[in-house]
């Protein structure tokens, strides 16, 4: 199967990016001593409050002196906690830092490890995001509002994901990560048509961009028995599937076919507060929504995306992001926001204006609204 026209080839050099290792599997966590020793002599593990209560007392992960210390991560992806704990690296002598937590705790680990010029083992306990595996990280104001994206050096040394833990954690986690990497493949498919750059100052290989189909393709495949498997704390092989599209297809896949429309349209969401409390993927799948408006997708693949949503709890309208009044002018600043210069969203091959944006956002409100 072709995966686009050729009717854009790429203009310039091909680049791809991957991290170092990836690990996948039920009691992966038992390699982290191993794999700090390899990289370094003293570890600091950077972990959210849940994790440092839940997550690490359960599986023996306590700290030694010998090799590792613990310290909790604020909450927020800001340069103020970057800064603290850049602090604490270089006070403690620190060679190997470890981002155990969510997609903000990643982020943050992998940007401090970045300016303090040591490795960086992510080890995800949720399945939310496709951060792990990149070599990027965003940034947010203290008030958790879209700032900016932060390049690293390097991609990851180690992604180590144990299934153990990833089921264990609430499924609605593993459905925003569904959402997240539910954009892979669109994304990737507008930047090869439009000839744009990739995350990796490169334009897509063939190896990318088949693996962004991968993603999508194992996302319908797989998604629903997947939550079923979470929803009882299991481990199953259609859940590995999941974890692995999440984590590690969407992220080699958006990283090195690039971004568009969906991440743009989830940073502009950013400005409304009451979007706050919904996770970055569940904001990233109504971009996604949004995007087959503005780009004129084709009514058979609207009812498969809006299908699959709805099949897993995926938002299909702007209620379900906690946006309960359709107010066009603030949904405007949304608009705008979505449409700064240094966004994807004008990959898309379509002529970008906020109020495209605007009038997409709202026609994929009205046929999600539609089809409840």
């Amino acid at each position: 199967m072709m995966l686009v026209s050729d009717e854009k080839s790429s203009p310039g050099t091909l680049k791809a990016v991957f991290p170092g290792k990836y690990i996948q599997g039920e009691k992966a966590l038992a390699e982290l001593p191993f794999l700090v020793e390899l990289l370094g002599n003293r570890g600091l593990i950077l972990a959210s409050p849940t994790t440092r209560s839940n997550v690490l007392p359960k599986y023996c992960l306590k700290e030694r002196e010998d090799w590792i210390e613990i310290e909790t991560f604020s909450g927020e992806c800001c340069m103020s906690e970057v800064e603290r704990l850049e602090k604490i690296v270089h006070h403690r002598k620190i060679d190997v830092l470890v981002g155990m937590g969510g997609g903000k705790t990643i982020d943050t680990a992998k940007i401090v490890a970045d300016r303090t010029n040591i490795p960086v083992i992510v080890v995800p306990t949720i399945a939310s995001t496709d951060a792990p595996c990149s070599g990027c990280a965003v940034v947010y104001s203290e008030e958790g509002v879209f700032q900016s994206v932060y390049y690293l050096k390097m991609n990851p040394q180690v992604v180590l994901v144990d299934l153990d833990i990833i089921a264990s954690a609430p499924t609605r986690f593993l459905v925003a990560g569904m959402g997240d990497a539910l954009a892979t493949w669109f994304e990737a498919r507008s930047c090869k048509k439009s000839g744009s750059a990739n995350e990796c100052g490169g334009y897509s290989t063939l190896t990318a961009l088949s693996i962004a189909r991968l993603c999508y393709d194992t996302l319908l495949r797989f998604g629903p028995a997947a939550k079923e498997a979470c929803d009882q704390y299991l481990v199953t092989p259609q859940l590995s599937c999941i974890v692995e599209a999440n984590t590690l297809m969407s992220g080699l896949g958006f990283e090195s076919s690039g971004l568009a429309a969906a991440h743009s349209i989830h940073n502009g969401m950013t400005v409304l507060e009451e979007t706050h409390a919904y996770y970055h993927g569940e904001k990233v799948a109504f971009g996604v929504l949004a995007g087959l408006f503005l780009t004129h997708a084709p009514e058979a693949e609207k009812k498969t995306v809006y299908g699959f949503c709805e099949q897993i709890g995926l938002p299909t309208t702007l209620a379900d992001i906690g946006i309960q009044e359709i107010d066009k002018e603030r949904l405007m600043a949304v608009a705008v926001k979505a449409c700064v210069p240094q966004e994807g969203i004008h990959h898309e091959r379509v002529k970008i204006t906020p109020k495209k944006v605007l009038n997409a956002i709202l026609a994929a409100d009205e046929y999600g609204r539609n089809r409840k």
